[in-house]
């Protein structure tokens, strides 16, 4: 079934002008999700309770997806100590040493998963990539935006989160 979505994806049109974000009409709460990250840890969502998260499914394959990592490496960095939690989903048919090894290249300083079929489903339809979404405090999903992402727009989506 992965590799439907996947498929459904590869088929899908890309650019690097991000859809215009569609901030919640009203607070949806963010699904419940547990994922082995790259380097073998566990994250679940209830353990990110009451901290900001932003969500990136990606593809190593993207160049869109590619441009945006250094933006949510900087974000991370530059609000980590605020608690912001950055979790990369990579789509990609790669085991997990690939995906880490394309991560460690990159620089990247958020953690890295490989994105299942049930969080594809509980954040889905992900039909574009990047696909972001942004999490408040409250662990409500408060924007989706399908697209890249310059700096000054992320920035402004996770200040939104606090």
């Amino acid at each position: 079934m992965l590799r439907s979505h996947r498929a459904a994806i590869l088929t899908a049109a890309f650019a690097f002008v991000a859809a215009p974000a569609s901030p919640a009409d009203h607070a949806t709460p963010a699904p419940s999700f547990s994922i082995r990250t790259v380097d073998g840890k566990w994250m679940r969502m209830t353990d990110l309770r009451g901290r900001p998260v932003v969500l990136d499914f990606w593809a190593t394959w993207c160049a869109p997806c590619k441009s945006s990592m250094p933006h949510l490496s900087a974000i991370q960095s530059r609000y980590r100590d605020r608690g912001l939690v950055v979790l990369g989903l990579s789509m990609d048919d790669d085991d997990a040493q690939a995906v880490r090894k394309f991560a460690d290249r990159l620089g990247l300083t958020f953690r890295v998963a490989l994105a299942d079929d049930h969080v594809i489903d509980e954040f889905g339809p992900v039909r574009g990539l990047p696909t972001t979404i942004f999490i408040d405090r409250h662990g409500d999903i408060v924007r989706r935006v399908t697209g890249y992402l310059d700096q000054e727009t992320i920035e402004g989506y996770v200040r939104e989160l606090f």
